[in-house]
Order: C-alpha cells, then sequence, then structure tokens
C-alpha cells in the first residue's frame, strides 16, 4: 500500500536505510512496497535483493522533485520501465535542469501525481498510466474536491520518510544541514510532514474504509510492476559479453593474439608454458571471461599506441594470457604465480586487472573508453557523515560558538559539563553518523556493460565529465557488474617525463630502452640502490619504512624486492612473521625454526606465509582444501565473502582435515591465526612483481640519470617526501639547485646541464596568469635584458614584481634585491596600479641615484622560507645555538648499545603504534653531512619531547640496531632555534 518510501539516499532527507525499510514493512504486515527515492537510485539494486528474503515485494521507482517541491511519482512496471525512469532523470540531473512539470508519454512506468499538485495544475486529464496520489491527510480534502469524481485514477500515497519523533528531529537536521542554514531559520516547506511515516495494513484499511475503489486502485498498481534482477550464485556477468560480433570470433581472437605474442614473450617456450596456456585459456572460455581480456587488452593497445606507460596488476597478473597479450609485464612462470589466484571454477567474478596510468594520461585513456564502448559509466562511492564532520555541521546548526564545536568534534569534554543542546549534537551525531552524505566518484572503476547503463540506475555528471552511475561497487557486484579498474599514478609519470629530459638535456644519448627489465634486474649499480638504502625518488620503494626493511633483508635483486613489497604490509608485520622472513632470510641457520611442512610448500620464502598465493598452498597442500575452496577461504579473509556460511564452512573443513591428518591443535590453529592475521593484507606475488618492475625502470634513471630522475620526480609533485626533501637528493647527486630566474626557469623545474632551475610554480601568491605573461612574451621575443625591459614588455603589479625580485629572480642584473625593489616601486607607482596589456612604445626610463642598499643571506633565507616553503641553504646554516660535538649517522654502527647525541634536519616524521596500542612516533632524518638516520620516540617520551614541523633536532638517546640497520631509540630531543630574520629586529 506505499508508493512513496524514502530512504537516506533520499540524500539528507531520509533517515533510515534500505534494510530498515523493509524491516518497517514487514513489522507492519505490508507485503508489496515502493522505493522512490528523491532524484536517486542508489539503493534500488539493494532493495530488490534483500525483499525477497523479507517476504516483501519490491517495487522501484523515482520520486521527481525540484528542490523539495514534489512533481510526480515514478513507478518502475518493469525492467524497461526501471530503465526509462532512470534515463528520464539523468537527462535533467546531468545537465542540471528543472523536472517539468508534466511527466512524458513512458511506455512501461506509472506516474503518480501528488493531490495538492493536481489542483494547481488544474489537471483533468489523465492517461492509462497516470494517477492521483492521496495521503492520509488529504482524504478529508478529497471529499470536497472534483477530484473525487476521478474514481479510478485515485491511489494510497501515503510518504514514508520518517519512523519516529526521533527520526523527524534527525530529518530536520539535515535538512538544515543542507540548507546551511540555523535550525530555526528551517521553513515549513523545507521539511516533511511528521505524519510521513508507515503505518500497519490494518491502519490503512480502517483509514480508506469509505474509499474501496482508491485501495482497490492501489492494489492493481503494485500488482501491475515486476522488477527482476539475478543476485548472489544465481546472477550473470551483466559486463560486455562479446567484443566481436561472437563468442566463437571473441575466442579466436584471444587465442591468435595468445600465438601471436608467445615467442615475444617466451624465446624457447617450454612444455610448462603451453600447458599453463592451454589451461587458462580452457578455463577463460569455460567461464565466459574471454571479451573481459579482450577489453583490457584494447585498453591497453590504446594507450601504447598514445606512447603512454602502463603497469597491469592485481590478481590478473597472475595470468600468462595476460602477460602474453600485453596487459602485464609479469612473468607467472618465472614467479611460479598460482593460476588459481586470479581465477578458477569456484569464481563468478572476472579476474582483477589494476591498469596504472600516468596520472597526466589516465583522463585520455578513461575518455578512449567512454568514445569506444557504448555502455559506459563511471562507478560511484559514498561519502558517509564521519562523527567529527557531523558533530561541527550539527554544532553549526544549533547555533553553538566555535570554541563549543571544536570541544565537542575533538572529544575534550566530559558528558557530565556540557549543556543540554551539547548532548543534543552529541546524540544526534551518532544517529546521523554512517548516514550517505553525498555521492562521489570511485577512485577507478569504470563499468562497460553489455545493456545500457540507465537499466541499472540513474546517473549523475560530476565536473570530469563521464556519467557516474548511483550505485558503489557492493552493489554492482551482487548484480553482476564488475568494474574494470583504470588508475593514475605518478610513478609513471615520473619515468615518461625523466625520458623527455634526458632527450633535451644530453642529446648525445641516442635512444633508452625503458622496457628492458630484464636487464634491469641483472644490472649491479641498480641492485647496490635497493641495498644501500639508495631508491629515494623510485617509486613504491622510497619510504622510509621500505628502505629499512631492503636495507635488513640486503634486497639486491628483482625476487627480493618482490618479497619485500609483499612483507612490509600490515599483515605480515603484525603477525610478527615479517621478523621471521628476515632472519631467516639474513642467517640460514634459523631456517630450521620453520615447520617441516610449511617449509616443504613454501620453501622459497622459508615456511613463511608471505603472499595471498601462500594462503591458496597452505590451504591445498597443509589443509587438503580444493584451490577453488582455498580461494573462498582468501577472500573472506579479505572481508570480500559472498555467503559468510560458505566461509565458515570452508574454515570448518579446514580445521576438520587437519584434524584428520593427524596435526595438533596447537599446530592447526598456528597456521590458521597466521592466515587469519594477514590474508585480508598481503598483496598477491603478481601484484608485488609488477610493482617490482615499476621500481626497477625508476631505479634505472635514479642509477644512470639522476639529475634528470629528479626533475621529473620534482615536476610531478614529488612522493612521500618534502619538495625540499627531493631538492637534498638530487643534490647528493650532484645537482646545482637554482632560485627562479625570468630567463632561465619556466612553470615547473627545468633542467640545464647539472643546474635545476626552480619553477614558478613554487612561489607562493604569484598568479598564474603573470607567470603565463612572461614566459610566453620571453618566448616570442627572447631574454629579458634588465628590469626595465621587463616592466616594458609584462604587464605586472607591484605585488606581483615585488615577488619576483624578493625570490632574485632578476639576479642576473648584478643589483641587490633591495635596489631592485626601490627602483620597482618608483618605476610601476606604489599604489600598486597595473595596467592590462604591455606598452606598445617604450619610454625612457629615469635612473634613481640609490643610496648602497646591502641585504644579508639570512634575509634571503628567510625571503625563501616564506616564497617556497623552504631555505636553498638547509636549516643548519641557519642554527642559531651552538651544537655539541655529536656523532654522524655514517658512524652510528659503532656505538650500538650506546648513548649518542646526533643533529637531524626533519625529513619527515609520522605517529604509529606499539603491539600494546601506545601511540610512538617514527622520524626519519639527514645529517649535517646529508646522511639518513632514522628516530624512534616511544611511548615514554613522545608527548614529552614533540616534533614541531622541519627544522634541526638534536637527538640523544641509545642506538639500536636490528639486521645492521641502525636507528636511535629517542631519550631527549629539542628542536634548535634558528638565527632571527634581521628585518624583525627591533633596535
Amino acid at each position: 500500500m506505499y508508493i512513496n518510501c524514502h530512504t537516506y539516499y533520499s540524500l539528507r532527507y531520509g533517515t533510515l536505510s534500505e534494510i530498515e525499510l523493509l524491516k518497517l514493512a514487514q513489522e507492519n504486515g505490508i507485503n508489496a512496497l515502493a522505493l522512490t527515492d528523491i532524484n536517486n537510485t542508489s539503493a534500488c539494486l539493494n532493495f530488490i535483493r534483500k525483499a525477497e528474503g523479507l517476504g516483501i515485494k519490491p517495487i522501484v521507482g523515482i520520486d521527481f522533485r525540484n528542490g523539495t517541491d514534489q512533481v510526480y511519482i515514478g513507478l518502475a512496471k518493469n525492467n524497461n520501465g526501471f530503465k526509462e525512469l532512470n534515463t528520464y532523470l539523468s537527462h535533467y540531473s546531468e545537465r542540471k535542469l528543472l523536472i517539468p512539470e508534466i511527466a512524458p508519454a513512458f511506455n512501461d512506468c506509472y506516474i503518480i501525481y501528488p493531490f495538492e499538485k493536481v489542483l494547481q495544475l488544474e489537471k483533468s486529464k489523465f492517461s492509462s498510466n497516470e494517477f492521483i496520489g492521496v495521503s492520509f491527510e488529504e482524504l478529508r480534502k478529497l471529499r470536497f474536491s472534483r477530484l473525487l469524481e476521478f474514481t479510478d485514477k485515485l491511489v494510497i500515497q501515503q510518504t514514508v520518510t520518517i519512523r519516529t519523533k526521533k527520526d523527524f528531529n534527525a530529518h530536520r537536521l539535515l535538512r538544515a544541514i543542507d540548507n546551511n542554514i540555523l535550525l530555526s531559520k528551517l521553513e515549513k516547506s523545507e521539511e516533511c510532514l511528521i505524519t510521513d511515516k508507515m503505518y500497519c495494513i490494518e491502519d490503512v484499511y480502517r483509514i480508506f474504509l469509505d474509499f474501496p475503489h482508491i485501495i482497490e486502485n492501489t492494489k492493481a498498481l503494485l500488482e501491475n510492476c515486476n522488477i527482476k534482477f539475478e543476485f548472489g550464485k544465481e546472477r550473470h556477468s551483466q559486463n560486455l559479453k562479446l567484443y566481436t560480433d561472437s563468442f566463437e570470433n571473441d575466442y579466436l581472437l584471444l587465442e591468435k593474439l595468445c600465438n601471436d605474442g608467445l615467442h615475444r614473450r617466451y624465446a624457447l617456450p617450454n612444455q610448462k608454458v603451453f600447458e599453463r596456456l592451454r589451461t587458462e585459456l580452457e578455463t577463460i572460455k569455460s567461464l565466459g571471461f574471454v571479451s573481459f581480456f579482450l577489453i583490457n587488452y584494447d585498453i591497453v593497445s590504446y594507450a601504447k599506441s598514445k606512447g603512454y606507460f602502463h603497469v597491469g596488476r592485481g590478481s590478473g597478473a597472475n595470468s600468462i594470457v595476460a602477460y602474453i597479450i600485453g596487459i602485464t609485464d609479469v612473468d607467472p612462470i618465472e614467479l611460479d604465480l598460482y593460476f588459481e589466484r586470479f581465477i578458477n571454477p569456484f569464481r563468478a567474478s572476472p579476474p582483477d586487472f589494476d591498469i596504472d596510468f600516468s596520472w597526466k594520461d589516465r583522463d585520455d585513456v578513461t575518455a578512449y573508453i567512454f568514445q569506444r564502448f557504448s555502455n559506459t559509466a563511471l562507478l560511484a562511492t559514498y561519502n558517509t557523515f564521519k562523527f567529527r564532520a557531523v558533530v561541527r555541521e550539527l554544532g553549526k546548526v544549533f547555533g553553538l560558538p566555535k570554541e563549543e564545536i571544536d570541544k565537542l568534534s575533538e572529544g575534550n569534554y566530559s558528558i557530565d559539563s556540557i549543556d543540554d543542546i551539547s548532548k543534543l549534537v552529541l546524540r544526534y551525531g551518532k544517529l546521523i553518523e554512517g548516514f550517505p552524505n553525498y555521492l562521489s566518484v570511485h577512485s577507478a572503476g569504470i563499468l562497460i556493460l553489455d545493456k545500457p547503463v540507465h537499466y541499472y540506475s540513474a546517473t549523475d555528471l560530476p565536473p570530469k565529465g563521464f556519467s557516474t552511475v548511483q550505485f558503489d561497487m557492493i552493489i554492482a557486484e551482487d548484480v553482476g557488474v564488475f568494474k574494470f579498474d583504470i588508475l593514475g599514478q605518478r610513478g609513471l609519470a615520473k619515468i615518461k617525463d625523466a625520458l623527455e629530459i634526458i632527450k633535451e638535456n644530453r642529446p648525445e644519448i641516442s635512444s633508452i630502452d625503458i622496457t628492458n627489465v630484464e636487464a634491469f634486474k641483472k644490472d649491479e649499480k641498480i641492485n647496490q640502490l635497493l641495498k644501500s638504502g639508495g631508491a629515494i625518488g623510485a617509486y613504491y620503494v622510497e619510504s622510509p619504512a621500505m628502505r629499512g626493511l631492503m636495507q635488513q633483508l640486503q634486497t639486491q635483486d628483482y625476487l627480493g624486492l618482490v618479497a619485500a613489497s609483499s612483507i612490509i604490509r600490515p599483515g605480515v608485520s603484525g603477525s610478527g612473521m615479517k621478523e621471521e622472513f628476515i632472519k631467516r632470510h639474513r642467517y640460514p641457520e634459523n631456517r630450521k625454526n620453520a615447520n617441516p611442512i610449511l617449509l616443504k610448500i613454501m620453501p622459497d620464502t622459508y615456511g613463511v606465509m608471505v603472499y595471498q598465493e601462500d594462503v591458496l598452498k597452505v590451504a591445498n597442500q597443509f589443509a587438503d582444501l580444493t584451490l577453488g575452496e582455498a580461494d573462498i577461504l582468501r577472500r573472506g579473509m579479505s572481508g570480500k565473502y559472498r555467503s559468510r556460511e560458505e566461509f565458515l564452512a570452508v574454515e570448518q573443513k579446514f580445521i576438520s582435515n587437519c584434524r584428520a591428518k593427524g596435526f595438533a591443535d596447537e599446530l592447526i590453529f598456528e597456521v590458521w591465526n597466521q592466515i587469519k592475521s594477514f590474508a585480508g593484507y598481503a598483496f598477491a606475488k603478481g601484484h608485488s612483481a609488477s610493482y617490482a618492475v615499476e621500481s626497477y625502470q625508476s631505479l634505472y634513471l635514479k642509477c644512470y640519470f639522476p639529475l634528470e630522475f629528479m626533475t621529473a620526480v620534482l615536476n610531478n609533485g614529488g612522493g612521500f617526501y618534502s619538495t625540499e626533501h627531493y631538492l637534498h637528493e638530487a643534490k647528493k647527486q650532484g645537482a646545482n639547485i637554482c632560485l627562479p630566474c625570468i630567463n632561465n626557469s619556466d612553470h615547473p623545474n627545468r633542467l640545464i646541464d647539472k643546474s635545476i632551475y626552480l619553477g614558478f610554480g613554487y612561489l607562493k601568491n604569484v598568479e598564474v596568469y603573470t607567470i603565463q605573461r612572461l614566459l610566453s612574451e620571453r618566448q616570442l621575443n627572447g631574454a629579458y635584458k634588465s628590469l626595465d625591459d621587463f616592466v616594458d614588455r609584462v604587464a605586472i603589479s607591484i605585488e606581483q614584481l615585488s615577488i619576483l625580485i624578493r625570490i632574485d629572480a632578476f639576479r642576473f642584473t648584478c643589483k641587490t634585491k633591495t635596489e631592485l625593489q626601490w627602483q620597482a616601486i618608483f618605476k610601476l607607482n606604489a599604489k600598486g596600479g597595473k595596467s592590462n596589456q604591455a606598452k606598445l612604445f617604450k619610454s625612457q626610463h629615469k635612473e634613481f641615484i640609490l643610496p648602497k642598499l646591502d641585504s644579508t643571506w639570512i634575509e634571503d633565507a628567510y625571503d625563501e622560507m616564506e616564497l617556497l616553503g623552504f631555505p636553498l641553504c638547509g636549516y643548519f646554516s641557519l642554527i642559531e645555538e651552538r651544537m655539541s660535538k655529536g656523532v654522524f649517522a655514517s658512524k652510528m654502527r659503532d656505538h650500538v648499545g650506546k648513548k649518542i647525541l646526533i643533529y637531524g634536519s626533519l625529513v619527515t616524521t609520522r605517529y604509529n603504534r606499539t603491539s600494546q596500542g601506545k601511540l610512538m612516533r617514527l622520524s626519519t632524518f639527514v645529517d649535517y653531512a646529508g646522511d639518513y638516520f632514522d628516530a624512534v620516540h616511544f611511548s615514554d617520551v613522545v608527548d614529552k619531547y614533540p616534533i614541531n614541523g622541519l627544522g634541526i633536532y638534536a637527538c640523544y638517546g641509545i642506538v639500536k640496531e636490528r639486521f645492521d640497520f641502525c636507528s636511535i631509540s629517542v631519550i631527549l630531543s629539542k628542536k634548535m632555534s634558528l638565527k632571527p630574520n634581521p628585518r624583525n629586529l627591533v633596535l
């Protein structure tokens, strides 16, 4: 009897989930229910999926509104009707247009006009699919209305938005948040009615007792609506099924691509290669995933045709088919990658292919996908209300002062000390926490479907201009819609840009084959960078934790890097197996500590589970599960089980099989807990190997073209570290770092021979148009000869010119910055006037005689800190205090177990938790010689000696050593004071 029900996907309006709505209907004896969220279909598919289990017939539609003004309700008679409604809504929402007051002629939809809207429109003619909706409250008016005569068009339209008074209060708060106003200013027209709730079926019949024809009309309407989607095990893939014109031709094409590419990947393929290829092709064919591979191949082929680099990873990187046809660059035979990790007969979903492109190229690849394939959309994600954020919003709605809002948001209060309004904020903050706030775009997911996108959902059009569905990946997979992951990352852009810079700066270099990774893997100089922790700037291997791990492991080959990429993940670390792996790797005598059965299963990792594949191996060979069952176990550990019951059944089988084999419970649960502790975090081996390929390409460039590579790193936003630190690294590689120069700099950094000229883009408060003008003028008419020449040629304000002078961009004039500042003021007028165009005729500049005006290097350093964010001279030069004699990082190994004093310039710092859950701080510094060292503030000192921003810190503590890697456990630390800015000194 309910044809107008809202969930909290009626964003910042509804107050209950689709599951809660269904349970509410069940409690009230309702056996058919229509979900009609306001201009949204996010909940529809899950509503349909869950309704059957609760014995309720699901009907879906849309509550079409302009703001809060209800125009009409659309109900889908069937799947095609749902598509019609979605297409209609999408047309208006994507273009940000108002919904028309009269609905179009739908083929498979019912349209219900609200009673009051019909009166306003004075509508008197209704087509066969149009009805008039009457709420409980409106029955009194109906008795005296001309609409009473439309006996065959009247239906019950009792809106459901809330359950209780508490829901109504939450609804009003959401409306105030949406309108960004005080609750006291919220107009009644912005709210639902307090009666917009569900009544039991008996009450519905009682209220409409005098209008049996309305009850019958409503029943008939609901009975005529039937929508069906397949879910769970019954579902089939809804992705594009055919790449060519038939499944047979798809398979022949995939087979041909494999035959054509086989000898490019394997000069002399052996029987193992042929067997693996045959098995994969047969399984891909039997499971119907042929088009999935061909579509990924198509995307990668386009990227290659444009000269874009890519990295193929995810579970699909375990596939020899993907390797041969070029989707990935990971050889599953070399790495002994499990076929069943990426595909098996138990798996209903296709394998994951995460394809990374440069962040600069990704949008073009996405545009190609939309142009190449018809039924395409981006996947959505829901941004939900977080507690702290919603408390802030509610505090504003209630009109609390900022100090009170800060206190509540940050938890700095006792419940007894706050007033009633603050308690209301906290109470409703807890209620609203987790509600969807707005729809956003999934970071990577693209849908390529067999049917039109609107068959499943309405779409929005975010700023990037690609249609986006209104459901997330969980719902998508439930209905058989599987995403293609197209990601953007900066590591590939660094490689591509480095090659361009090499071409420009080193014209004598004819060409570089950056794809020759096999040669890079065997290069001793490159491997030495891994072993010594010299990978700053290289994708995925530059973080302090990763560099420290590789030094502990003494990583010096590709397989070692692949292992390190997975060992560093939280699961392996958290289970304690990271430490055990390092011991067994560095000191072979420790391998005897491994359980013989596990050592036999995983000899390459010394009996330690490192990769997701190891879960499969152990479950299969230790517990005699099939590889399909083992994959259910692996997915379940990641929280990705389709059915919790199915996962629990496999868990019980694991335990019972082990007991049947005679294993002691102690061993069984030790192994089980290892699996449990890390399976959800560990990488697939192929995934790690994909990262390692890209890392080796970066390391090659860092090793042989360090200045070009570091310039590319800087021009792509760096990575783990700050700009200042990457400049420090470039200096270590022999670069001369130059401040921005109006004749040599560009918007990004520019390498000329061995000098890196900082880009104008670093300058704070310099307008983009100023930079564009000065660069365009220089490109057209050559270098600037003087300040006068610059002023004549570039339209600029005194404020903008002052910034360029303060950063010493006119140093080629050999005049001091102070003199240039005064000259600029005289020439441009201190009032800050700015002409809109450069002067047509050059005027004679008057020469002003100024006294000798000097500035100090300290003033220059403070200018750099203000305008760039850091001083080029480094913080050690600016120390005001006298430094005691300390130890250098390179000598820490000589002081293991002893207390030392060491001075360091902060590189990066972060909080972490000990195994007992206590707070600690991990910091990385460089000493006066430019060498790195790590410092740990444990929980007993972390609050006493805080790290407050960049600068020099005196660290006193004990040198600790783990596997030849030294760090300092801080006893006390102090930030050293800097020389004051001379301009701020008061005489």
